[in-house]
Protein backbone atom coordinates (compact mmCIF):
# COMPACT_ATOMS: atom_id res chain seq x y z
CA UNK A 1 0.00 0.00 0.00
CA UNK A 2 1.17 3.27 -0.52
CA UNK A 3 2.80 5.27 2.68
CA UNK A 4 0.44 8.39 1.95
CA UNK A 5 -2.75 6.54 1.75
CA UNK A 6 -1.90 4.11 4.79
CA UNK A 7 -0.87 7.17 7.04
CA UNK A 8 -4.38 8.66 5.65
CA UNK A 9 -6.36 5.11 6.87
CA UNK A 10 -4.29 5.48 10.24
CA UNK A 11 -5.74 8.75 11.22
CA UNK A 12 -9.08 8.04 10.15
CA UNK A 13 -8.68 4.78 12.43
CA UNK A 14 -7.32 6.65 15.70
CA UNK A 15 -8.01 10.68 15.17
CA UNK A 16 -11.82 9.81 13.81
CA UNK A 17 -12.47 6.74 15.03
CA UNK A 18 -13.96 5.58 11.61
CA UNK A 19 -15.90 2.65 11.77
CA UNK A 20 -14.21 -0.42 9.98
CA UNK A 21 -16.47 -0.52 6.90
CA UNK A 22 -15.71 3.33 6.24
CA UNK A 23 -11.78 2.48 6.65
CA UNK A 24 -12.23 -0.77 3.97
CA UNK A 25 -14.37 1.43 1.58
CA UNK A 26 -11.48 4.13 1.78
CA UNK A 27 -8.75 1.80 1.36
CA UNK A 28 -10.25 -0.19 -1.93
CA UNK A 29 -11.08 3.54 -3.22
CA UNK A 30 -7.31 4.96 -2.96
CA UNK A 31 -5.75 1.58 -3.71
CA UNK A 32 -7.90 2.02 -6.82
CA UNK A 33 -6.10 5.54 -7.53
CA UNK A 34 -3.03 4.77 -6.61
CA UNK A 35 -2.72 1.74 -8.78
CA UNK A 36 -4.03 4.60 -11.68
CA UNK A 37 -1.27 7.12 -10.64
CA UNK A 38 1.48 4.69 -10.37
CA UNK A 39 0.60 4.10 -14.13
CA UNK A 40 1.49 7.07 -15.41
CA UNK A 41 4.55 7.11 -12.98
CA UNK A 42 3.65 8.85 -10.15
CA UNK A 43 3.15 7.91 -6.43
CA UNK A 44 -0.90 8.41 -4.98
CA UNK A 45 0.56 11.77 -2.79
CA UNK A 46 2.51 13.29 -5.51
CA UNK A 47 -0.50 13.08 -8.30
CA UNK A 48 -0.93 16.04 -9.93
CA UNK A 49 -4.52 17.74 -10.99
CA UNK A 50 -4.04 15.83 -14.84
CA UNK A 51 -3.50 12.61 -13.21
CA UNK A 52 -6.59 13.28 -10.97
CA UNK A 53 -8.75 14.47 -14.11
CA UNK A 54 -7.70 11.18 -16.05
CA UNK A 55 -8.54 9.11 -13.33
CA UNK A 56 -12.30 10.45 -12.90
CA UNK A 57 -12.56 10.36 -16.87
CA UNK A 58 -11.45 6.61 -16.34
CA UNK A 59 -14.56 5.57 -13.85
CA UNK A 60 -16.73 6.73 -16.52
CA UNK A 61 -14.97 4.74 -19.62
CA UNK A 62 -15.04 1.68 -17.39
CA UNK A 63 -18.59 2.01 -17.01
CA UNK A 64 -18.73 2.86 -13.11
CA UNK A 65 -22.04 4.65 -12.16
CA UNK A 66 -21.93 8.37 -10.90
CA UNK A 67 -22.75 7.24 -7.52
CA UNK A 68 -19.28 5.14 -7.19
CA UNK A 69 -17.79 8.33 -9.08
CA UNK A 70 -19.00 10.58 -6.44
CA UNK A 71 -17.65 8.45 -3.51
CA UNK A 72 -14.58 7.75 -5.26
CA UNK A 73 -14.17 11.65 -5.76
CA UNK A 74 -14.62 12.09 -2.05
CA UNK A 75 -12.07 9.63 -0.92
CA UNK A 76 -9.67 11.47 -2.65
CA UNK A 77 -10.71 15.04 -2.00
CA UNK A 78 -10.57 13.68 2.09
CA UNK A 79 -7.00 12.19 1.11
CA UNK A 80 -5.68 15.34 -0.62
CA UNK A 81 -6.88 17.60 2.95
CA UNK A 82 -5.25 15.25 4.63
CA UNK A 83 -2.17 15.58 2.45
CA UNK A 84 -2.34 19.27 3.03
CA UNK A 85 -2.94 19.44 6.83
CA UNK A 86 0.08 17.27 7.45
CA UNK A 87 2.45 19.49 5.10
CA UNK A 88 2.77 16.67 2.84
CA UNK A 89 2.19 18.84 -0.20
CA UNK A 90 1.55 22.36 -0.79
CA UNK A 91 -1.67 22.17 -3.14
CA UNK A 92 -4.68 20.21 -4.09
CA UNK A 93 -5.09 18.63 -7.43
CA UNK A 94 -8.81 17.56 -6.35
CA UNK A 95 -10.23 21.36 -6.10
CA UNK A 96 -11.32 21.90 -9.62
CA UNK A 97 -12.86 18.34 -10.19
CA UNK A 98 -16.77 18.60 -10.65
CA UNK A 99 -18.21 15.91 -9.29
CA UNK A 100 -20.53 13.44 -11.05
CA UNK A 101 -24.17 14.40 -11.55
CA UNK A 102 -26.12 11.82 -9.49
CA UNK A 103 -29.28 11.00 -10.92
CA UNK A 104 -32.68 11.93 -9.19
CA UNK A 105 -34.24 8.82 -7.93
CA UNK A 106 -38.09 8.89 -9.36
CA UNK A 107 -40.46 8.70 -6.44
CA UNK A 108 -41.73 4.91 -5.52
CA UNK A 109 -45.51 4.34 -5.44
CA UNK A 110 -47.85 1.46 -6.01
CA UNK A 111 -50.48 1.51 -8.65
CA UNK A 112 -54.22 2.30 -8.40
CA UNK A 113 -54.38 -1.49 -8.61
CA UNK A 114 -52.44 -2.18 -5.47
CA UNK A 115 -53.60 0.78 -3.67
CA UNK A 116 -57.17 -0.90 -3.75
CA UNK A 117 -55.85 -3.82 -2.49
CA UNK A 118 -54.45 -2.50 0.24
CA UNK A 119 -57.58 -0.62 0.94
CA UNK A 120 -59.85 -3.88 0.75
CA UNK A 121 -57.42 -6.19 2.78
CA UNK A 122 -57.86 -3.38 5.68
CA UNK A 123 -62.03 -3.37 5.45
CA UNK A 124 -61.38 -7.47 5.68
CA UNK A 125 -58.48 -7.00 9.17
CA UNK A 126 -61.28 -7.99 12.08
CA UNK A 127 -61.28 -5.85 15.34
CA UNK A 128 -60.26 -1.70 16.03
CA UNK A 129 -56.97 -2.83 13.93
CA UNK A 130 -58.72 -2.95 10.44
CA UNK A 131 -61.23 0.22 11.33
CA UNK A 132 -58.37 1.73 12.07
CA UNK A 133 -56.00 0.57 9.61
CA UNK A 134 -58.74 1.56 6.71
CA UNK A 135 -59.41 5.03 8.38
CA UNK A 136 -55.06 5.84 7.96
CA UNK A 137 -54.69 4.63 4.80
CA UNK A 138 -58.36 6.24 3.61
CA UNK A 139 -57.15 9.36 5.10
CA UNK A 140 -53.28 8.97 3.69
CA UNK A 141 -53.93 8.36 -0.13
CA UNK A 142 -57.18 10.95 0.26
CA UNK A 143 -54.75 13.88 1.20
CA UNK A 144 -51.33 12.94 0.64
CA UNK A 145 -50.72 13.61 4.01
CA UNK A 146 -47.16 13.09 6.05
CA UNK A 147 -47.36 9.94 8.76
CA UNK A 148 -46.35 13.13 11.73
CA UNK A 149 -49.31 15.04 10.05
CA UNK A 150 -52.28 11.46 9.98
CA UNK A 151 -50.85 10.70 14.08
CA UNK A 152 -51.20 13.93 15.52
CA UNK A 153 -54.50 14.21 14.31
CA UNK A 154 -56.94 16.00 16.57
CA UNK A 155 -60.88 13.63 16.67
CA UNK A 156 -62.13 17.40 15.55
CA UNK A 157 -60.15 17.29 12.17
CA UNK A 158 -63.23 14.52 11.09
CA UNK A 159 -65.76 15.32 13.08
CA UNK A 160 -69.55 15.13 11.90
CA UNK A 161 -70.10 16.76 8.80
CA UNK A 162 -66.40 17.66 7.77
CA UNK A 163 -65.63 18.50 4.08
CA UNK A 164 -62.31 19.70 4.72
CA UNK A 165 -59.24 18.38 6.96
CA UNK A 166 -57.28 20.94 8.51
CA UNK A 167 -53.48 19.64 8.59
CA UNK A 168 -50.94 20.80 10.20
CA UNK A 169 -47.52 20.31 8.79
CA UNK A 170 -43.83 21.54 9.44
CA UNK A 171 -43.55 24.60 11.03
CA UNK A 172 -46.66 24.53 12.18
CA UNK A 173 -48.05 25.58 9.07
CA UNK A 174 -51.47 24.89 8.32
CA UNK A 175 -53.33 23.74 5.17
CA UNK A 176 -56.58 22.64 4.28
CA UNK A 177 -57.24 19.52 1.89
CA UNK A 178 -60.45 17.96 0.90
CA UNK A 179 -62.17 14.78 2.18
CA UNK A 180 -62.86 12.31 0.37
CA UNK A 181 -66.62 10.41 0.41
CA UNK A 182 -64.48 7.27 1.42
CA UNK A 183 -62.14 8.92 3.65
CA UNK A 184 -65.17 10.46 5.95
CA UNK A 185 -66.65 7.28 5.74
CA UNK A 186 -63.55 5.39 7.39
CA UNK A 187 -62.86 8.14 9.58
CA UNK A 188 -66.46 8.07 11.10
CA UNK A 189 -66.32 4.50 11.74
CA UNK A 190 -63.50 4.67 13.61
CA UNK A 191 -65.31 7.58 16.00
CA UNK A 192 -67.86 5.54 16.13
CA UNK A 193 -65.50 3.05 18.11
CA UNK A 194 -65.13 5.07 20.88
CA UNK A 195 -61.96 7.06 22.40
CA UNK A 196 -63.63 10.09 23.36
CA UNK A 197 -61.68 9.70 26.34
CA UNK A 198 -58.31 10.98 23.98
CA UNK A 199 -58.35 14.10 21.63
CA UNK A 200 -56.45 12.49 19.50
CA UNK A 201 -58.16 10.22 16.23
CA UNK A 202 -55.38 7.50 16.48
CA UNK A 203 -54.81 7.66 20.43
CA UNK A 204 -51.72 4.91 21.80
CA UNK A 205 -52.38 2.69 24.71
CA UNK A 206 -52.02 6.04 26.65
CA UNK A 207 -55.07 8.17 25.07
CA UNK A 208 -52.70 11.14 25.68
CA UNK A 209 -50.64 10.40 23.31
CA UNK A 210 -50.46 9.03 19.92
CA UNK A 211 -50.10 6.21 18.04
CA UNK A 212 -46.51 5.19 17.70
CA UNK A 213 -44.77 5.15 13.70
CA UNK A 214 -43.35 1.74 15.25
CA UNK A 215 -47.41 0.38 16.23
CA UNK A 216 -48.77 2.15 12.58
CA UNK A 217 -45.88 0.79 10.32
CA UNK A 218 -46.61 -2.62 12.11
CA UNK A 219 -49.91 -2.26 11.21
CA UNK A 220 -49.34 -0.93 7.95
CA UNK A 221 -46.96 -4.36 6.83
CA UNK A 222 -49.87 -6.76 8.27
CA UNK A 223 -52.75 -5.17 5.75
CA UNK A 224 -49.89 -5.35 2.89
CA UNK A 225 -49.82 -8.95 3.27
CA UNK A 226 -53.11 -9.42 3.48
CA UNK A 227 -53.28 -7.75 0.28
CA UNK A 228 -50.51 -9.95 -1.14
CA UNK A 229 -48.62 -6.81 -1.73
CA UNK A 230 -44.60 -6.72 -0.76
CA UNK A 231 -44.20 -5.58 3.17
CA UNK A 232 -41.33 -3.71 1.73
CA UNK A 233 -42.73 -2.20 -0.74
CA UNK A 234 -45.86 -0.18 1.21
CA UNK A 235 -44.85 2.55 3.75
CA UNK A 236 -46.87 6.17 4.24
CA UNK A 237 -44.49 7.90 2.17
CA UNK A 238 -45.16 5.76 -0.50
CA UNK A 239 -48.60 6.12 -0.02
CA UNK A 240 -47.80 10.24 -0.36
CA UNK A 241 -46.04 9.61 -3.46
CA UNK A 242 -49.09 7.52 -4.55
CA UNK A 243 -51.16 10.21 -4.07
CA UNK A 244 -49.08 12.72 -5.91
CA UNK A 245 -48.60 10.02 -9.00
CA UNK A 246 -52.07 9.16 -9.54
CA UNK A 247 -53.59 12.71 -9.09
CA UNK A 248 -50.50 14.04 -11.90
CA UNK A 249 -51.76 11.39 -13.72
CA UNK A 250 -55.16 12.38 -13.72
CA UNK A 251 -54.64 15.58 -14.63
CA UNK A 252 -53.88 17.36 -11.66
CA UNK A 253 -51.53 20.87 -11.61
CA UNK A 254 -48.46 20.71 -10.02
CA UNK A 255 -49.11 24.17 -8.52
CA UNK A 256 -52.32 22.55 -7.01
CA UNK A 257 -50.11 19.45 -5.53
CA UNK A 258 -47.18 21.83 -3.91
CA UNK A 259 -50.91 23.18 -1.81
CA UNK A 260 -52.29 19.60 -1.26
CA UNK A 261 -48.63 18.15 -0.23
CA UNK A 262 -47.82 21.19 2.28
CA UNK A 263 -44.57 22.25 0.21
CA UNK A 264 -43.34 25.46 0.41
CA UNK A 265 -41.17 25.29 -2.86
CA UNK A 266 -43.05 24.32 -6.06
CA UNK A 267 -39.36 22.81 -7.05
CA UNK A 268 -40.19 20.10 -4.12
CA UNK A 269 -42.71 18.61 -6.32
CA UNK A 270 -41.12 18.13 -9.53
CA UNK A 271 -39.63 15.24 -8.96
CA UNK A 272 -42.75 14.22 -9.98
CA UNK A 273 -42.65 15.71 -13.48
CA UNK A 274 -42.35 11.93 -14.93
CA UNK A 275 -45.81 11.34 -14.46
CA UNK A 276 -46.47 14.51 -16.53
CA UNK A 277 -44.22 13.46 -19.08
CA UNK A 278 -46.35 10.15 -19.48
CA UNK A 279 -49.24 11.65 -19.69
CA UNK A 280 -48.57 14.35 -22.17
CA UNK A 281 -46.90 11.70 -24.80
CA UNK A 282 -50.00 9.81 -24.37
CA UNK A 283 -51.80 12.79 -25.08
CA UNK A 284 -49.73 13.75 -28.24
CA UNK A 285 -49.97 9.86 -29.35
CA UNK A 286 -53.87 9.65 -28.93
CA UNK A 287 -54.51 13.06 -30.43
CA UNK A 288 -51.99 14.57 -32.61
CA UNK A 289 -52.81 14.10 -36.19
CA UNK A 290 -49.33 13.07 -37.20
CA UNK A 291 -49.57 10.40 -34.74
CA UNK A 292 -52.70 9.26 -36.35
CA UNK A 293 -51.09 9.05 -39.52
CA UNK A 294 -48.30 7.15 -38.60
CA UNK A 295 -50.30 4.62 -37.02
CA UNK A 296 -52.24 3.70 -40.08
CA UNK A 297 -55.18 5.79 -39.10
CA UNK A 298 -54.99 8.47 -41.53
CA UNK A 299 -55.95 11.94 -40.68
CA UNK A 300 -59.19 13.18 -40.12
CA UNK A 301 -60.66 9.64 -40.89
CA UNK A 302 -59.36 9.39 -44.70
CA UNK A 303 -56.90 5.92 -45.51
CA UNK A 304 -53.14 6.71 -45.67
CA UNK A 305 -51.95 7.00 -49.33
CA UNK A 306 -49.51 4.13 -50.42
CA UNK A 307 -46.05 4.46 -51.86
CA UNK A 308 -47.08 3.01 -55.40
Amino acid sequence: MDPAVDAFLEMLTVERGAARNTIQSYSNDLDDFAGFAAGRGHGAAAADAGCCQCYMASLHARGLSARTAARRLSALRQFHLFLLKEAMRSDDPTSQLDTPRLPKPLPKFLTEAEVDALLAAAVEKPGRPGVLGRAALELLYASGMRVSELLSLPRAAVGAGAEVMIIKGKGGKERMVPLSAAAKQAAAALLALGGADSRLLFPGRDPRRALTRQAFFLLLKQIAVRAGLDPARVSPHVLRHSFASHMLARGADLRSLQMLLGHADIATVQIYTHIQSERLRRVVEEHHPLSEARSGRGVAGDAVPSDG
